[in-house]
């Protein structure tokens, strides 16, 4: 094999790669995104997350420059029946075909140290990193009327979480 031969071949490795990169990122689907704030320091993002592909992936971060730290985030109920709001390192699994909801006093999103205020109609760029499909960027507007999904506590009761930001 000639060194010219070898070159076209890493090329089209290379392109093949990033197609199948991008393919794997169009099977993640964002439904019914947005956000909130709970104070002037923190809010969260909501939303639906659907996973098109035939591969079971996982959601293992979200970055974006509106607040100094950005976590995924569960609200679980302790002993005493007080919902306390934790991060989870882990990341959250979103099955082949399957779906994943992210909710006020559920699973989110968790912006803290906002950067700025966050008012109705703004939006936020937000990039969501998942182990398989990569980076996903999805821009998520500000709603500060959305009430939560019926049966689900709100984002607000969770305290101001101004003791996380930096």
């Amino acid at each position: 094999m000639s060194f010219k031969s070898l070159s076209r071949s890493a090329a089209f490795s290379a392109i093949a790669t990033l197609a199948l990169a991008g393919a794997a990122a169009a099977e993640m689907v964002v439904q019914d995104a947005y956000a909130r704030s709970s104070n002037k320091m923190s809010g969260g993002a909501f939303m639906e997350v659907l996973n098109q592909g035939d591969t079971d992936d996982r959601l293992v971060e979200a970055r974006s420059d509106v607040a100094k730290r950005v976590e995924l985030h569960t609200s679980k109920e302790d002993a005493n029946g007080v919902m306390k709001m934790m991060p989870v390192e882990e990341g959250f699994a979103i099955p082949a075909g399957g779906t994943h909801m992210f909710q006020r006093g559920g699973d989110h999103i968790m912006f803290m140290g906002l950067n700025r205020e966050l008012k109705d109609g703004d939006k936020i760029d937000v990039t969501l990193v998942f182990e398989k499909a990569g980076e996903v960027p999805v821009q998520i507007e500000v709603d500060m009327d959305r009430q939560p999904t019926e049966g689900h506590a709100g984002h607000d009761n969770h305290g101001d979480h101004s003791e996380h930001s930096n």
